[in-house]
């Protein structure tokens, strides 16, 4: 068996191949056999031998079972006695015995290397551990929110001026007002029988200062002023929270005006200019306005109403602000076009009834004179424009005859300085938005460029650097040549200022020239900052003339609802004078409420009878919050370019009128 078993293994490799996997069943056979009976295997195979003679193998022997068993394993430690190839090894030992793993790994759509499959498979799990330990850390550890900065001083006071306004409602309040010691009151104006037939019912509208009157006049100012601020500053507002209120403040004023006069008409009459009176020359006794000091909720004298038939200005005041507002409520239809209709009435009765209001009118006179209403032309004819969209109203604005008339083209002292009284300052900046922005070519674009002109020089005559006006030693500007009552003037010239520098930025333009020399945009920004700053605290005083801003403000305010408190007493007319003359703070604090402000050597005297210290007034807290919307949040928010225009059709250039025929 041996000499067989070497002679098969030095044959060819077929033969080999064959004999061992004979041996490897015989084997297998042998020793899964449970009986001793006779194995008897049939095994044939031809081939030579090292000496050359044939061979034949006979399973078929007479051995007993032992000596087969015993041949049997003779032969397969003979057969594994020599060392086999690995080719040889696999075939004997199986795959059962195989010492070496596979190399690769088949993941059914691809055969990839085992050494790379465990890497990549370790890698996903550590990934997957350090993303799971990450998040974790991230889930428990506490988080540090980045707050948003602090509002700056001017979105503070701007949220404390307007609640002046909510102090200053008359009629009936709403419940949200948020002015707990004021009410409703003079439920009764305009109801008396000597009022027009075409005036039912003037109850609401604001009260105008430190008294219970009603002058439309400045108030009409006012809510244009503010009109315009939303116009150009609405995201400002609506980025402070402030949109809706500003929105109902002005919607209270022209519900009003609207009660004024017959808004359903085209053609009036006559207005209402006033509710109320305060005239007490001579001496009067005679219960009303002025000389009371009561609660307006106490109020039980007569108010009458004061109608006008030739008032210019006051109509045209009046248009101005329903226009602007129409703008305001635009996303308003029914409103708007309610607004614009009424604007329209009133402005064509300034045009046909010519005259200041205040002439041959005492009380008028006495406390909001007219000085002349072609400033209102142009004013109201602007906004009547940028309303409507009708270039009649535009050609009426720059017509050269009432720019003259309006002082647009001479200096004088007082000339830049816009108030109630005299809006040409402000109609200039008004009209160069409109070439700024639209360029609307011939044949405005002479005078048009003649208030662009002028509107820089009016800005040339704000910076120190110029002579025009004189400052305090605090640097207030003293627009008003020293004369009471100025810090009106100075939130005016600082909003106009303030928006003039938004429309150059807007325009790409870096800044305007003074003669030779050029100013940046940023020098006018920092002049109306630097006038706010003053009335804010930044002042030598370190008063803040705006009540309840910061900690040092004005205690003895000239007001009659806040120096009186709320107790259940009625004071009568002359029981409130103990509260007038007492110098004890007032009882109820007019938040937001800029007071009239220093003299012209920054001294002031917190004095509740002196009116030109202490008195606030609606006009003046409508150019400050103007200015405090223009100055507010970061520069990033841009003015509105576009809202004004919403009503102004696509304009093209005309082009100029052919020469003349050559004649030789």
């Amino acid at each position: 068996m041996l000499s067989i078993t070497n002679w098969a293994l030095q044959e060819k490799s077929k033969t080999v191949t064959f004999l061992s996997l004979s041996l490897l069943s015989l084997t297998h056979s042998f020793h899964n056999s449970s009986s001793s009976s006779v194995l008897s295997v049939p095994f044939n195979m031809y081939g030579r031998d090292p000496w050359g003679g044939p061979l034949e193998i006979n399973a078929t022997d007479s051995a007993t079972d032992d000596d087969r068993s015993r041949n049997l394993n003779d032969l397969d430690r003979a057969a594994l006695s020599r060392p086999l190839d690995e080719t040889q090894q696999s075939w004997l030992l199986g795959p059962s015995e195989q010492k070496k793993k596979k190399k690769y790994v088949d993941l059914g759509c691809i055969i990839v290397s085992r050494k790379i499959f465990l890497w990549t498979l370790a890698t996903l799990l550590f990934s997957a551990f350090v993303a799971g330990f990450v998040t974790l850390i991230v889930k428990t550890v506490p988080r540090h929110h980045h707050k948003h900065p602090p509002p700056d001083n001017y979105t503070l006071a701007l949220h404390k001026a307007l609640m002046f306004f909510n102090a200053q409602r008359s009629g009936k309040l709403p419940k949200h007002n948020n002015v707990s010691w004021r009410g409703n009151s003079c439920m009764h104006d305009g109801k008396s029988s000597d009022t027009s037939s075409a005036i039912k019912d003037l109850v609401g509208g604001f009260y105008d200062a430190g008294d219970a009157i009603k002058f439309n006049f400045p108030q009409s100012f006012a809510i244009t002023m503010l009109s315009w601020s939303v116009i150009e500053y609405s995201a400002k507002y609506e980025a402070a929270g402030e949109l809706a209120h500003v929105k109902e403040i002005i919607k209270w004023g022209t519900d009003y005006f609207l009660k004024t006069f017959n808004s359903t008409a085209d053609t009036i009459t006559s207005l209402a200019a006033q509710v109320g009176s305060g005239d007490t020359s001579g001496g009067s006794t005679t219960p009303n306005d002025h000389y009371c000091w009561m609660r307006p909720e106490d109020i039980d004298y007569d108010r009458p109403v004061t109608e006008c038939h030739s008032c210019s200005d006051l109509a045209a005041e009046m248009a101005a602000a329903l226009a602007a507002a129409s703008i305001v409520f635009k996303d308003n239809k029914a409103y708007s076009k309610k607004l614009v209709h009424g604007a329209a009435t009133l402005f064509k009765f300034s045009r046909d009834q010519r005259g200041r209001y205040s002439a041959g009118n005492s009380e008028a006179s006495i406390f909001y004179n007219s000085t002349g209403y072609y400033d209102e032309f142009v004013w109201g004819g602007a906004w009547m424009y940028y309303a409507t969209g009708n270039n009649s109203y535009l050609k009426l604005a720059t017509t050269p005859g009432i720019a003259k008339h309006a002082g647009a083209f001479w200096g004088g002292p007082d000339y830049g300085v816009m108030s109630w009284d005299n809006k040409l300052a402000g109609a200039q900046v008004l009209l160069s938005r409109l070439r700024l922005f639209l360029s609307p070519g011939y044949p405005y674009e002479e005078i048009l460029r003649t208030f662009h002109n002028q509107t820089s020089i009016v800005m040339c005559s704000y910076l120190p650097v110029f002579t025009s006006f004189n400052r305090t030693k605090g640097g207030l500007i003293q627009l008003n040549h020293g004369r009471p009552q100025p810090l009106q003037y100075v939130v005016n010239a600082a909003f106009l200022a303030a928006l003039y520098s938004d429309y150059l930025e807007a325009a790409d333009t870096p800044g305007w020239y003074c003669g030779p020399n050029f100013f940046s945009t940023d020098i006018l920004r920092n002049f109306a900052k630097t006038q706010i700053n003053y009335i804010l605290g930044n002042n030598p005083r370190k008063m803040s003339y705006v009540v309840g801003f910061g900690n040092h403000y004005p205690k003895h305010v000239h007001h009659r609802g806040a120096s009186i408190p709320k107790n259940k007493v009625k004071y009568n007319c002359k029981g409130g004078w103990k509260w007038r003359d007492t110098s004890k703070p007032n009882p109820n604090t007019l938040v937001g409420a800029m007071v009239a402000g220093p003299d012209k050597h920054d001294g002031f005297h917190d004095v509740r009878t002196n009116y030109n210290y202490t008195e606030p007034t609606l006009a003046g807290n409508a150019g400050l919050v103007a200015a405090l919307v223009a100055l507010s949040g970061d520069k990033t928010t841009k003015i509105d370019k576009n809202t004004i225009f919403s009503a102004v059709p696509p304009m093209f250039p005309t082009p100029p009128p052919p020469p003349a025929p050559w004649k030789p």
